[in-house]
């Protein structure tokens, strides 16, 4: 019941309330494996929308942000299987590659372990000596050029080339050296040196406002564990071959004698005769190293001075050409290739020293001597 004179107007209203979520990232490109960027920030609003007596009303929720955070990952891998080395081979060469897996640009800390000592791997009989780290500076080969011992800024899935390089012993008994590569996560940021290992916010609540760390690598190896930001990889130096098939072959040629000159010469008194030395490495793939070619002055000859050539062209066992003179105290050093030559006028003895002899190719070594 009404009081009289008294109108009452109700007010007919309806509401829809619509959730519109809206987010906003810093980053402009789908992401790649990895995910979203660190430090991308996503921020969201809600929308409701309603009607009151026909009119359209709207209210907007405050903005809920927060930014993306870390996820530490890396592998570690092996490129390729075991080098083979010879005893006593200098830098040889072990090669990994590290995937940065984590979705921001970081550095890696970058260490090796051999294993002889631990007695991990069957076979692992001896350590390399003068162990080195370096990075690949992008030519995928290793050079004198590649000094960097950590990466620094690799961006997220891309991956890096590492070297592991040592010398070889020379101990007869050596047969395999196992060497680990850990890379570790480290800060990125600053391209003038190396970051600090990462430190996993596993223990600290999740903060809306900070980037967290949290580690997503699994246990990849011997002494690893997962979770912590670490990768390894193991490679061998492997010895496979103890020996080469070397051979030497000499032969001589009389290039002149005193009567016929060069037309058809004589092996008489006074003729100019030329040994020729071929050497051959025939073991495809293994180098032999420090070859030392020895020849003794034969009776009745003369040694001619300073005609020790090396290089020259051969025709099966034959110089058809002699190569580059070398000296015969040894001070000549054959360009590219380290060789050396030189005359021992008391023990009447020629010797030419080839630091590596390959399987692609010999090497023709000539001297010359007279007939007394």
């Amino acid at each position: 019941m009404h009081a009289k004179g008294v109108i009452r107007t109700l007010l007919a209203g309806t509401a829809a309330i619509v959730s519109i979520g809206t987010a906003s990232a810093q980053a402009g490109t789908a992401p790649g494996p990895a995910g979203t960027t660190a430090g991308t920030t996503i921020s969201n609003t809600a929308l409701a929308s309603y009607t009151v007596n026909g009119v359209q009303q709207n209210a907007t929720s405050n903005a809920a942000t927060f930014v993306v955070d870390l996820k530490a990952n890396l592998t570690v891998a092996p490129l390729g299987g075991n080098t083979p080395v010879t005893i006593g081979e200098a830098d040889a060469v072990l090669k990994f590659t590290v995937t940065n897996n984590t979705n921001g640009t970081q550095d890696f800390l970058l260490s090796a372990i051999q294993s002889y000592a631990l007695g991990l791997f069957t076979g692992d009989n001896f350590d390399v000596d003068n162990l080195r780290i370096v990075v690949d500076n992008g030519d995928n080969q290793y050079t004198a050029a590649d000094t960097a011992t950590y990466i620094s800024e690799l961006a997220p899935d891309q991956s890096k080339t590492v070297y592991i390089v040592g010398n070889i012993p020379a101990n007869q008994a050596a047969a395999l050296a196992s060497v680990t590569l850990v890379a570790q996560i480290a800060e990125g940021g600053d391209n003038t040196k190396a970051g600090a290992a990462l430190v996993s916010s596993a223990l600290v609540p999740n903060r809306d406002g900070a980037v967290d760390v949290v580690f997503a690598d699994n246990d990849s190896g011997f002494g690893d564990t997962a979770l912590n930001g670490s990768g390894r990889a193991t490679l061998a130096y492997e010895i496979t071959t103890r020996n080469v098939d070397l051979t030497i072959v000499k032969s001589s040629t009389v290039l002149s004698d005193p009567i016929n000159l060069v037309a058809s010469p004589k092996a008489i008194p006074g003729a100019i005769v030329r040994y020729c030395l071929v050497v051959r490495n025939g073991t495809a793939g293994t180098p032999a190293r420090n070859v030392n070619l020895t020849d003794l002055i034969p009776a009745n000859t003369t040694y001619e001075a300073n005609s020790i050539t090396v290089g020259g062209i051969g025709l099966g066992n034959e110089c058809v050409l002699d190569g580059l003179p070398l000296s015969d105290t040894g001070s000549t050093v054959l360009l590219g290739t380290g060789i050396t030559g030189s005359f021992d006028a008391t023990a009447k003895q020629v010797k030419v020293t080839i630091p590596t002899l390959g399987s692609l190719l010999p090497v023709v070594a000539s001297f010359r001597v007279k007939i007394n």
